[in-house]
């Protein structure tokens, strides 16, 4: 089909190569589909969640055709920087450490993370309080950094996943003490769901920008000012159009794109 387009381009002077790029190279963006309610599976195995919504709203704004391509959050960066995905739309957090290896966009949304133990545990401080328990991290997120140079130090054992979803089964069945993720993830993709009942969050929030960042952002490949550029007009256009609150209610009852 791509080549029938392109050959018909060739043929037909009155088609502009830009019509062409974007029609024969839609934007493919990466994402992991287990992250409620910020990106998951329909019953029929169809993509969904906030995440996907805003990358639709803004694809639209951009007036661009863009595909989804599924990956393990930690094959994420690596699959973009080989070429594999044009961007990451993932609930990916703006950092530091991650600057070094890709551009960001503005924020499209900041939500602090929290801890989550089983209801009626009484943990005021869970960095002095959870030494020798086992703490479940989505690997290479930016819970995974903080865990890694703030809990390990202080004698807690961390348990790494490809996917929220894994961790939230292990929480379940009783092979973690505690999570550490995003307090709108855990949330709305556990707490609120049947395999939560029993669970709750305890401790503080954590919003450290050292590890927690400026809020997720969309990654692009360093040096690609062009794509950034493209999705920060969208992100301001469709905060500003309606659109961006629109899909935010959707999902949430409260201001997902924090202060």
């Amino acid at each position: 089909m791509k080549k029938l387009v392109m050959f018909g381009a060739l043929a037909l002077s009155m088609l502009s190569l830009t019509a062409v790029a974007d029609d024969a190279k839609p934007i493919r963006i990466g994402i992991e589909a287990g992250y409620p309610p910020f990106s998951m599976k329909t019953p029929d195995g169809k993509l969904t969640g906030f995440d996907v919504d805003i990358g639709d709203a803004l694809c639209e704004q951009m007036k661009v055709k863009c595909t989804w391509v599924e990956q393990q959050f930690d094959g994420l960066i690596p699959a973009l920087k080989v070429n594999k995905i044009d961007a990451i739309l993932s609930s990916m957090t703006i950092t530091e450490d991650r600057k070094k290896n890709v551009d960001f966009t503005i924020k499209y949304y900041h939500t602090p993370a929290r801890f989550v133990m089983k209801q009626g545990t009484d943990v005021k401080d869970p960095l002095t309080e959870l030494k020798g328990k086992k703490v479940g991290v989505l690997r290479a997120s930016t819970h995974d950094r903080f865990a890694t140079e703030v809990l390990q130090p202080a004698g807690i054992t961390l348990v790494r996943y490809g996917s929220q979803q894994e961790a939230n089964l292990d929480m379940v069945s009783g092979r973690l003490d505690a999570m550490l993720a995003d307090s709108v993830n855990l949330d709305d993709g556990f707490l609120k769901t049947d395999a939560g009942k029993g669970f709750a969050f305890v401790g503080p929030t954590y919003e450290d920008a050292k590890y927690f960042g400026g809020g997720a952002g969309i990654a692009v490949r360093k040096g690609d000012k062009e794509l950034a550029d493209k999705f920060n007009t969208a992100i301001t256009e469709i905060r500003a159009n309606g659109k961006y609150k629109q899909v935010q209610d959707k999902y949430f009852d409260f201001d997902v794109y924090g202060h």
